[in-house]
């Protein structure tokens, strides 16, 4: 009996925690009961944060994450009016709006399999709104009124899952790496063109600077010469000048003093021959010391 008694308490106790189930903050659960959402009216009833009772054995628990979550896929391309292409990184904010719904068309509360839906509805909404767009007004002043748009777009066909939309925002837009690579070249091959013309402006301006400076020393020398040759030509009219004068003065003694420097020019070395006849005028001051 007592062996009896034990069981009967034991299935007792189970089938007990078997009827309760815990529901977090920030979650909400449904019930499932033979393949069927349990009711609560016409609604399915939708179970609050707390402790909770279900049917043992039968209930099945499906719980759900309410708090708003983030979707942050891959980046995608997309076509703008321009038939150009652009690689877009975007992210999304949603919630849970209808469990019932989502339960439904998520195979049970999938979470991946809402993403993966929801992904692709927000890649059509995206899709649709730069296709009407060109890049330079993509990239250049209209992309809140994008993004809003496109939050209405995906908030639209978003709610035939039960989801509600947040917030859809933009991150990135490039360019596709082939269509970058080439803009770059030609970016590239535009300041090399540029860096050359200035190279060759820079070149043409030093030739002519050169050339000025060449010009003036030219002038400058032929100047310094021309002064050169006019001091040395003042300086010798000066020198014969006084030569004149003092020759006039005492010819005698100029005559004496110049016949001086000419012995001491001719016999300042022992190795200087100089062949002339006794009789010769460059001795005379040697012969008379009045020079006759």
């Amino acid at each position: 009996m007592n062996v009896f008694r034990l069981v009967i308490l034991g299935a007792v106790l189970l089938l007990a925690m078997n009827s309760v189930f815990v529901v977090n903050e920030g979650e909400r659960a449904v019930v499932s009961r033979f393949s069927q959402l349990v009711k609560e009216g016409d609604q399915v009833k939708v179970y609050e944060p707390g402790l909770q009772l279900k049917a043992p054995l039968v209930d099945k628990v499906r719980f759900m994450d309410a708090r708003i979550q983030s979707l942050d896929g891959n980046p995608d391309r997309f076509v703008t009016s321009e038939k150009k292409d652009l690689i877009v990184d975007s992210y999304v904010k949603w919630r849970i709006l209808d469990f019932e719904k989502f339960y439904l068309t998520t195979n049970g509360g999938n979470r991946l399999m809402a993403a993966s839906l929801l992904e692709s509805k927000i890649n059509n909404g995206l899709r649709s709104e730069f296709g009407t767009r060109t890049i330079k007004e993509i990239v250049s002043g209209s992309r809140d009124e994008l993004q809003q748009e496109a939050l209405t777009s995906v908030s639209d066909s978003a709610s035939s899952l039960g989801i509600e939309i947040i917030d859809v925002r933009v991150k990135q837009i490039n360019l596709p790496r082939e269509v970058s690579d080439s803009i770059f070249q030609r970016m590239r091959a535009e300041r090399q063109a540029v860096a050359k013309e200035h190279r060759s402006e820079g070149k043409e301006k030093a030739e002519v600077i050169k050339a000025n400076i060449d010009a003036t020393i030219t002038v400058m020398i032929a100047d310094a010469q021309r002064k050169a040759l006019t001091t040395r030509g003042d300086g010798d009219a000066q020198a014969a000048k006084i030569y004149a004068e003092s020759y006039t003065k005492d010819a005698e003694f100029f005559a004496f003093l110049r016949s001086l420097d000419a012995y001491q020019s001719s016999f300042a070395s022992k190795d200087d021959v100089l062949i002339l006849g006794p009789d010769s005028e460059f001795f005379r001051f040697m012969k008379d010391k009045q020079g006759k």
